[in-house]
């Protein structure tokens, strides 16, 4: 997502959509924003920031983890192959390609699309970071939308 205004901006937001049997979906995300200036900088995650997202939602969520990844560059790097070789805790697994509608994460990114960010033209990059926490907030406080078999339609 771009916004345009005084410079090159733009925002990466990763999220995990986390099923535990007998429990309550859960979303798990991280906004990040980047300013490029002259070529400057990184504007998309790194696999490093993949990777912290991915120990987070360990140390948080308690449990061993089955990551279930698209087919995106930055996902099949060799860190987190490595990453997950080293750590028993952490299973990968990637999806075939083309396959949006086995992607949960895919269907958060459409309620943002079909709701909060709805004809919404920011003013600011501030405007649309309040927004997109406004809505992702939205969605972690209302774990129906998070279910599998709702954010696959």
């Amino acid at each position: 997502m771009r916004v345009w205004g005084r410079s090159w901006r733009r925002w990466s937001i990763s999220a995990m959509c986390c099923y535990k049997p007998d429990e309550t979906s859960r979303l798990i995300y991280r906004p990040r924003r980047h300013r490029k200036w002259k070529g400057t900088g990184r504007n998309s995650f790194a696999w490093t920031d993949y990777r912290d997202l991915a120990v987070r939602a360990h140390i948080q969520l308690g449990t061993p983890i089955i990551l279930i990844w698209d087919n995106l560059n930055m996902h099949r790097t060799a860190g987190l192959r490595q990453l997950a070789a080293d750590h028993d805790w952490l299973t990968v697994v990637q999806l075939p390609s083309y396959a949006p509608g086995l992607n949960p994460a895919e269907g958060v990114w459409a309620l943002l699309r079909r709701g909060p960010l709805a004809n919404v033209a920011s003013a600011d990059d501030e405007h649309l970071e309040r927004t997109l926490r406004r809505g992702l907030s939205h969605i972690q406080r209302h774990p129906e939308l998070v279910r599998a078999d709702s954010c696959s339609s």
